[in-house]
């Protein structure tokens, strides 16, 4: 009999690492603040009490050491998952990430497996300002070697951070601020949702059409799923019916789930709470524009997405430029607006 509980995303995944702690005694954390605290956005809550200080491990503010560290230890068979407080400090340790973790097994012929699961926090919306507020998961999915992962809601979280920590191969889990059900900061309470208590596994590379629809397709990931499916609901009000698509990962890309929907919609909208250019909303466009022969689109591909600036802490300026529910709204009432020349489209939220 499966049991279910109505869990955040931060109790959410933590239940995962745990269950698979106890499966698999060579699974273990470290990362800044994951230890007492238990992560400052509840990640790791309540694992120090199960399973020690030498599982449960607190790093020095280092992370070019401790996920270097993580890529050894994985490559000595052990299976560690590292976090890195906000995707934001990536930067002082790509040359571990791009270079070591994404590239040497395929450096090694294959013989060298790196099971690390690097998790971290994405987004905006509360005015962290430009060093805390950015997704950048798209910088990593550009990156051959790395699996990425962007969760919506707590069923999913559990069940796709199970099935990182059991992938033998290295996985990027962004962790949406907004979703992790924080007492201290506002979030989408749609992505607390009844989770199995039992271990269990959500496949990379599998969509979920989270809303069905006939007029146009989202295409979409993490918060902004909720978003869409607030639009969504906004533009059922004006007799526009939008079919909602929730990617959950990046790599591998479900693109057999955006054309489907597209086949049966005719319009496309992506939208995401990463930058516009050169990320998953031109990805996106970029496949179903190698298959127009095959798709008969009544309206352009439509992207919403953050503008080439650094994310403002001003809540005024930073509600502009992140996509909202009525900037989501507004783009698919001009999807269904066939008279709208291409010209006119803006390109961005």
């Amino acid at each position: 009999m499966t049991t279910e509980r109505r869990l955040t995303m931060a109790q959410a995944i933590a239940e995962s690492i745990a269950q698979e702690m106890e499966r698999d005694p060579k699974v273990f954390v470290m990362g800044e603040d994951i230890g007492r605290y238990g992560g400052i956005f509840g990640a790791t809550g309540g694992l120090l009490d199960r399973f020690g200080p030498e599982r449960i491990m607190d790093t020095p503010i280092s992370e070019t050491a401790f996920i270097g560290a993580a890529t050894g230890a994985a490559a000595e068979g052990m299976r560690p998952i590292a976090e890195l407080m906000f995707v934001d400090f990536f930067g002082v340790c790509m040359d571990q990430i791009y270079n070591h973790l994404a590239k040497n097994t395929y450096m090694s012929g294959g013989a060298l497996k790196l099971p690390v699961v690097l998790m971290t926090a994405i987004g905006g919306g509360y005015g962290d300002a430009a060093q805390h507020s950015q997704c950048l998961y798209s910088i990593f999915a550009h990156v051959p070697g790395l699996k990425v992962v962007v969760p919506s809601n707590a069923r999913d979280a559990k069940g796709l951070m199970t099935q990182a920590i059991r992938d033998d191969n290295p996985v990027m889990f962004f962790m949406h601020k907004g979703l992790m059900g924080l007492p201290w900061m506002q979030y989408y309470e749609g992505a607390t949702s009844d989770v199995p208590a039992q271990p269990y596994t959500v496949p990379f590379g599998e969509a979920a059409v989270v809303r069905q629809g006939q007029d146009l397709t989202i295409v979409t990931i993490g918060q902004m799923v909720h978003k869409a499916l607030l639009a969504a609901e906004s533009l059922r009000a004006q007799d526009v019916d939008a079919e909602v698509i929730d990617l959950r990962t990046l790599v591998p890309l479900d693109t057999g789930a955006v054309l489907r929907s597209i086949a049966g919609t005719g319009r496309l909208l992506v939208v995401d709470e990463d930058y516009l250019n050169f990320g998953l909303t031109g990805e996106i466009a970029a496949v179903v524009a190698e298959r127009l022969d095959d798709i008969a689109l009544k309206a352009p591909v439509h992207r919403l997405g953050v503008p080439g600036v650094p994310i403002p802490y001003s809540r005024p300026l930073e509600q502009a430029v992140i996509p909202s529910v009525q900037h989501i709204a507004e783009a698919g009432l001009r999807l269904m607006d066939s008279r709208l020349k291409a010209a006119e489209w803006p390109v961005a939220a």
